[in-house]
């Protein structure tokens, strides 16, 4: 058979004669323990952590007492990829996350890192699953919009103005603008070259002259429009009334990096019914917690006909579905993580699959918070979901002042149908809501919010035109494998970290 991987450890036996090497082709945890001869192969070329090569050789049942399963004996090397074991970063010592984070093109070579990437893998395919098994749609949202989903303001901008600015100073530069007279000059040869035409029209001049003639005028015109246009350049960003002026801008308007596909899926769930997006958002945070990246993927399903008791059911089994999924198709990566990382990590993925989730509401979870006497606590997301009720819960009902816009306004008039699914480990994993159906509710609560009416037209004429009961919530993923695998800090849970100072590849 033939294999290939790359060489975690090697070490030459007998004196040189022969050589293990423990190979990983990032398949899962486990190594292949490899034997290789001297006469196959010159052993110093393959021993080196990092190297990469390509085997063929007979599998065989190593001897007893042995901790290896099988063993492959090495009959051909087919390729090697050298590696300088003196330049090589990744050494066989344990190394820190913090110090991965420097190596991110390499990082996914150590064990750690090669299991959250398994890990995440599954909970992306389970997430696809769910939703296949329960009739959603699969639905690819913008990345750019103009619309602001959070109404928080904390977007990066999609522009094209700086590079624009950049080319037309260049441009200036090595051909500067033409002058007035320029202008008046190519103005006058388009009037005599007018007045050509219309002259030998009135002659009756023969055809041809007359094809001639225009043609000329043509170009002078050709040449006029182009010397008009560089005339207009300027150098710099443009500005109307004192304000940069986003009509020459790439798409006419401001654009932004999307903080959110829901807004644009729920045009879809009121059109094919249970649909989700599930893609990368961004944030321009300053944050530098380890709760916080700039780029980041949620998942975000959308439920037509459906009130909020539908968006906490679906929230609740979607969650207990990727906990199980893990238990099912990721045990091995499951128990490196609660070995290495967090012991609590698969009891807390059996508690999760297995028990039902409290529900509370925002009125009742602070009433209980008020009521605690006998202890301090910092956070009381953790304390609603590690002491008081030791599992998930689903707190609902929140104060209109603290949730976005789009969320249904309730009867009292001071909450809306919200929810948020807070556990053990992280706090908010799922924040959701019925989504606002009522036109004039809805503009107010644009308005209300501090937010122009104009970008959200669109969104508004979902209402006008067979608005429909409808609700939806998102997931943040990398959130969710940070409780799966019990890691603290979410910059190891995504392949390329994006946060302030750092974009690296």
């Amino acid at each position: 058979m033939v294999v290939g991987g790359w060489v975690r450890t090697g070490r030459e036996q007998g004196k040189g004669s022969f050589a293990f090497l423990e190979l990983n082709d990032g398949s899962c945890l486990a190594n292949l323990q490899v034997i290789v001869d001297a006469a196959v192969h010159p052993l110093a070329q393959l021993t080196p952590t990092g190297t990469c090569v390509v085997i063929e050789g007979v599998l065989k049942r190593p001897p007893e007492g042995v901790k290896q399963s099988l063993e492959l004996r090495a009959e051909r090397i087919l390729e090697v990829g050298p590696c300088d074991p003196g330049k090589y970063p990744l050494p066989k010592t344990r190394l820190t996350l913090e110090f991965l984070r420097d190596w991110v093109h390499l990082r996914a070579r150590t064990n750690t890192i090669s299991a959250v990437a398994r890990i995440r893998d599954e909970l992306a395919y389970a997430t696809h699953t769910f939703f296949r098994e329960n009739g959603f749609r699969y639905i690819h949202t913008p990345i750019i919009t103009t619309s602001d989903c959070e109404g928080a303001g904390e977007m990066f901008q999609v522009t094209t103005l700086f590079s624009d600015a950049e080319k037309v100073e260049k441009e200036l530069k090595e051909n500067p603008p033409p002058s007035e007279s320029d202008i008046e000059s190519a103005k006058l040869i388009v009037k005599e070259k007018g007045e050509a035409v219309a002259h030998l029209k009135s002659i009756k001049a023969s055809k041809s002259e007359i094809t001639a003639s225009v043609t000329e005028l043509t170009k002078a015109k050709e040449n006029l429009s182009r010397l008009e246009e560089r005339f207009k350049l300027k150098p710099g960003i443009p500005q109307k009334d004192g304000k940069t002026d986003y009509a020459l801008d790439f798409f006419g308007r401001q654009a932004f990096l999307t903080v959110s596909g829901q807004l644009q899926v729920e045009t879809y769930a009121c059109a094919l019914g249970n649909v989700y997006t599930f893609g990368p958002t961004f944030r321009a945070e300053h944050s530098h917690t380890s709760r916080h990246l700039a780029e980041f993927w949620m998942v975000e399903p959308e439920i037509a006909f459906a009130n909020l008791e539908d968006d906490m059911n679906y929230a609740e089994s979607y969650v207990k579905f990727l906990c199980q999924w893990l238990l099912d198709h990721s045990l091995e990566d499951m128990e490196f993580m609660a070995k290495n990382y967090d012991k609590t990590a698969i009891e807390r993925l059996k508690l999760v699959a297995s028990s039902p989730f409290v529900r509370i509401s925002y009125t009742k979870a602070v009433e209980l918070l008020e009521n605690v006497t006998d202890k301090k606590f910092e956070n009381p997301v953790s304390y609603l979901t590690e002491v008081i009720f030791k599992k998930p819960v689903i707190v609902y009902n929140y104060p209109k002042g603290i949730k976005a816009f789009y969320m249904r306004l309730n009867d009292d008039g001071k909450t809306v149908a919200a929810m948020d699914v807070l556990v053990p480990k992280v706090g908010e994993l799922i924040g959701g809501s019925q989504r606002e159906e009522r036109l004039d509710v809805l503009q107010q609560r644009i308005l209300d919010s501090g937010l122009p009416i104009e970008p959200y037209e669109w969104y508004l004429e979902l209402r006008r035109y067979g608005t429909v009961k409808h609700c939806g919530f998102g997931l943040g993923f990398e959130r969710m494998i940070l409780f799966a695998t019990g890691l603290d800090n979410i910059r190891d849970v995504i392949p390329f970290p994006r946060y302030p100072g750092r974009a690296d590849l």
